[in-house]
């Protein structure tokens, strides 16, 4: 069946993205990671990748098109003949099986938060169903296996579909929600599942059983339960450098409750780790003898910087006038010449992931990278433009630079485990890149 090529939700209040060039032409092979096509939004612009092999078809978008989130505009089929330039799609719904059965209104899809997501857990509503919304209500929490946003309703209305439930982990593109202008009468509530479920064939003449469905083995008593969703969609993921891949919410949480996430490495739970995971680990046998301590529980430091009057987003706006379009490439220069060496440093912010090996000979040396070419020497969250006022995270496995937006101006937070930076190395790194993010002409000089 061949898999839909659909325009990512690259920001939160994103209703459209812009085309900007396709990488692949009609009829061509792909791969797993290849660069599809170039999309812009009002706040970044980014790469697409295919999500799986075979020969790009069916494309219905050209370069220049403001495509709607969304919206199939390619397909990944087996064969290069499967088909050429189609007309556009509507806008994916998972569950149009069903959909004469749904109200009107517009749709709320699972949000692309990161280039190489497949699926969002959905961790809880903070709305009920038939409740009304305003576009920068809160309207669901996501997880991934980098971040944990809140994602806002974007729309004014009522919540007249809820399309998912709290703990499933659902496809990038899928609607999980329908806001309607009226309040419904009977607001819809159903899982993912049941709105992936084909719909029901015409019965032919009754066949005879062919085979019966065994009993389930019962559950051991004391044993941790998880949700079934989240067994049934959940597939094990290692890093080849060894590294334990966590979301930072599991992170935190088992930081703070003295947990060691490399003791569901060592029994082979599958990767990445999710808040839910954290009751397996509570379930496992007392570790015999002593053990030796998690890497998150060694000694860590955090400091703080206030810029007031930061100057970064005037200096993003003249350096794209220059051809330096990705600011996030801008932030990564700007780490390395603070740290005072080349580096690989990751970007996070809720347009996406980047990772990017930045020499010290300027910022049009600094290049994108995959992650997997290069381990991250620094990571930076990006958060100017969530709602966040301040975080306190815990060290992470790589030391980590946050951006938060507050009302008295730019707060840097930099948090790393000793191990990884000592004292003096983090105080210069923060009071450096604090002082490129309020002149970045600095940075020229």
């Amino acid at each position: 069946m061949p898999l839909d090529v659909i325009m990512p939700a690259l920001g939160m209040a994103q209703d459209t993205g812009l085309i900007i060039a396709w990488l692949k032409q009609p009829g061509d092979a792909v791969s797993t990671g290849d660069v599809l096509f170039e999309v812009e939004t009002d706040k970044a612009t980014m790469e697409v990748e295919a999500a799986g092999d075979g020969y790009l078809t069916h494309v219905s978008a050209a370069a220049g098109d403001a495509v709607p989130v969304g919206q199939v505009i390619a397909k990944i089929s087996k064969t290069a003949d499967a088909g050429g330039i189609d007309a556009p799609q509507a806008p994916v719904n998972s569950g149009a099986a069903a959909s004469h059965a749904l109200p009107e209104g517009q749709t709320v899809i699972m949000p692309t938060l990161g280039m190489a997501q497949d699926t969002g857990l959905l961790i809880a509503w903070a709305k009920e169903p038939g409740e009304a919304v305003v576009q920068d209500d809160i309207l669901f929490e996501v997880e991934t296996d980098k971040s944990t946003v809140e994602v806002p309703a974007g729309f004014d209305g009522y919540l007249a579909a809820v399309l998912a439930a709290a703990g499933e982990d659902v496809p990038v593109g899928q609607t999980i929600a329908i806001i309607s202008k009226q309040q419904p009468d009977s607001p819809v509530v159903r899982s993912a599942a049941s709105a992936q479920a084909p719909a029901p064939q015409p019965t032919a003449a009754p066949q005879p059983a062919l085979e019966t469905k065994a009993p389930s083995a019962p559950t051991p008593t004391g044993a941790p339960k998880s949700k079934p969703q989240q067994q049934a969609a959940k597939h094990s993921v290692s890093d080849p450098k060894g590294r334990i891949l966590a979301s930072p919410k599991a992170r935190r949480l088992a930081l703070e409750q003295g947990l060691d996430l490399a003791r569901l490495a060592a029994v082979g739970h599958p990767q990445p780790y999710h808040v839910a995971d954290l009751e397996v680990l509570r379930g496992l046998p007392a570790a015999g003898g002593d053990a030796q301590p998690s890497a998150l529980a060694q000694a860590s430091l955090r400091l703080t910087a206030l810029v007031e009057e930061p100057g970064f987003d005037a200096f993003a706006q003249w350096a794209r006038e220059q051809g330096l379009r990705d600011s996030a490439a801008l932030l990564a220069g700007f780490a390395a010449a603070s740290a005072g060496h080349e580096a690989c440093v990751t970007v996070e912010s809720l347009a996406g992931t980047q990772s990017y090996q930045a020499p010290l000979a300027g910022l049009s040396a600094v290049q994108p990278c995959a992650e997997d070419d290069c381990q991250a020497d620094l990571l930076i969250r990006d958060l100017r433009w969530s709602r966040l006022t301040s975080l306190a995270l815990g060290s992470q496995a790589t030391p980590t630079l946050s951006l938060v937006q507050t009302n008295a101006g730019l707060e840097l937070t930099l948090e790393a485990s000793a191990e990884h930076l000592d004292a003096q190395q983090a105080i210069a790194l923060l009071s450096n890149f604090a002082d490129r993010m309020a002149q970045p002409l600095r940075h020229l000089l």
